[in-house]
């Protein structure tokens, strides 16, 4: 597997270069409140930053967001109790209980993760599933519950048929949701039973499927830095640094981030930080430069946790070193 080389390699002074740091708000305000909120078990002030975002892309990232705080499994039972017949207490803690699933399980390879922390993994999937079902059925017309299934099923591991119907019921109700892009991504990745071919050709007829201007075009970038990850030291930096994934990589761009439609929202972060990752690994250091330079030295942990897991910023600064930026 592709690793970054050297990472421990003594930097230089960044004279004239942002500060490099992990962005974990993405210019979204709604974010660090939502997450002060969840901290303070504040359900109204949950409810009501929630209730204001659209069942959409939006409010799937700030329902995420309440998932990662540790704590809420415990006063969202209340919540639930105490509204029997609503959705959102449900929704909530089918995310919370997701990310507490992961917790347990850890990112460790699947060799190195006990069957007592399996069992622990699968029971709060299986939990979010039912609870998922519920809002689902409750409120038809919205899309994070069957984004929640997507990522559940992936680790329940319900097979291919079942995960591209939850990917369908996703994108029906929101036909550009990214984070559904990104799922049905993985889920048919060599790693988790697809491959290479399938990948790559998902990405692309999403990427060029969608409108000029969205940010599906990204998805091209991590196809093949999941191709790159999955190759032996030497075969990787020839995978990616062929001529064909080079121009792959600019004609996503230029459907995509590069495009005259595109208007800077929610993810548009990452999407920059995916490009130029690919492009520095790819040896374009002018394209990627350019892409270092739009990110103002803001880092998100996707997909720099693949040469660093535990400092994404790290990786990001050495590459944007090389790229001479």
């Amino acid at each position: 597997m592709a690793l970054l080389r050297d990472v421990g390699t003594t930097l230089g002074r960044w004279t004239g270069r942002p500060v490099a740091r992990v962005d974990e708000d993405g210019d979204d305000p709604d974010v660090p409140r939502v997450r002060a909120a969840a901290e303070a078990a504040d359900w109204a002030g949950v409810r009501d930053i929630l209730d204001a975002r659209p069942e959409s892309e939006d409010r799937t990232g700030l329902l995420w967001t309440v998932g990662e705080v540790a704590g809420v499994e415990r006063w969202i039972a209340g919540v639930m109790a105490a509204e029997p017949d609503a959705a959102l207490p449900r929704l909530v803690a089918a995310v919370r209980h997701i990310s507490w699933g992961w917790e347990a399980r850890t990112a460790a390879r699947a060799a190195h993760v006990s069957r007592e922390q399996f069992q622990v993994f699968h029971e709060r999937l299986a939990t979010a599933e039912t609870w998922l079902y519920e809002v689902a059925e409750r409120e038809p017309g919205w899309t994070s519950p069957w984004y929640g299934l997507q990522v559940t099923g992936r680790g329940l591991q319900v097979g291919q048929d079942v995960a591209r119907r939850r990917f369908e019921a996703t994108v029906r109700r929101d036909p550009h949701h990214l984070g559904a892009h990104r799922q049905q991504l993985q889920q048919v990745c060599e790693k988790w039973s697809g491959s290479h071919e399938e990948m790559h050709a998902f990405a692309r007829a999403s990427a060029f499927g969608a409108p000029g201007g969205t940010l599906l075009g990204q998805l091209v970038a991590v196809a093949h830095l999941e191709h790159w990850l999955a190759l032996d030291s030497g075969p990787d930096a020839r995978y990616i640094g062929q001529p064909q994934v080079i121009a792959s990589l600019h004609e996503a761009a230029d459907h995509s981030v590069r495009h005259r439609d595109f208007v800077r929202g929610r993810g548009w972060l990452q999407a920059h930080n995916a490009f130029a990752m690919a492009f520095a690994l790819a040896g374009d250091l002018t394209a990627a430069r350019a892409f270092f330079r739009a990110t103002e030295g803001r880092v998100t942990e996707f997909p720099w946790c693949y040469l660093d897991g535990s400092d994404p910023a790290r990786a990001y600064k050495e590459h944007r070193s090389r790229a001479g930026r």
